[in-house]
C-alpha cells in the first residue's frame, strides 16, 4: 500500500493509496488546493471548511457535468454506429445488385458469343 503527503489549504496530510497511484494522488490534492486558493482569492476568507466544501461541490459539478457529456457521447457513438450498420447492409445490398448485374451481362456475352460462332461456323457449299 502506497502512502503520499500531500498539501491542501496549507495543512499537510499523509494519505494511503494502491501502490503506483501516488502521484494521482497528490496530482489530484494539487488539484483541489489549487481550487482552493482561487475560491480564496475570488471570495476572501470566509472560512476553510467553507473554501473546501465550495471546492468540493465544484468538482462534484464538474464531474456532474463529465458524465452527462460522456452519456451524450455514447449515445451519438450508437447512433453512429446504427448508422454505420446501416450503410454496411446497403453497401452489401448495392454489391450484390453489382454482381447480378454483371452475372446477367457476362450471361448475354456469352449467348451473344454462342450465337456469332455458330453463325461464323463454315458451311459444306459444295
Amino acid at each position: 500500500m502506497g502512502q503520499v503527503n500531500v498539501t491542501i489549504n496549507g495543512k499537510n496530510y499523509r494519505m494511503a493509496c494502491d501502490d503506483g497511484q501516488e502521484e494521482h494522488l497528490a496530482g489530484l490534492a494539487r488539484r483541489l488546493d489549487s481550487s482552493i486558493a482561487q475560491l480564496r482569492q475570488r471570495f476572501g476568507e470566509i472560512g476553510d471548511q467553507r473554501l473546501t466544501v465550495m471546492a468540493a461541490i465544484t468538482f462534484a459539478d464538474q464531474s456532474a457535468e463529465a458524465a452527462e457529456r460522456l452519456r451524450q457521447i455514447e449515445a451519438e457513438l450508437a447512433g453512429l454506429e446504427e448508422a454505420r450498420g446501416a450503410v454496411v447492409e446497403r453497401q452489401a445490398a448495392v454489391e450484390a445488385g453489382v454482381a447480378e448485374a454483371v452475372n446477367r451481362f457476362a450471361e448475354q456475352v456469352e449467348a451473344m458469343a454462342a450465337r456469332v460462332s455458330g453463325a461464323a461456323t463454315p458451311h459444306d457449299g459444295g
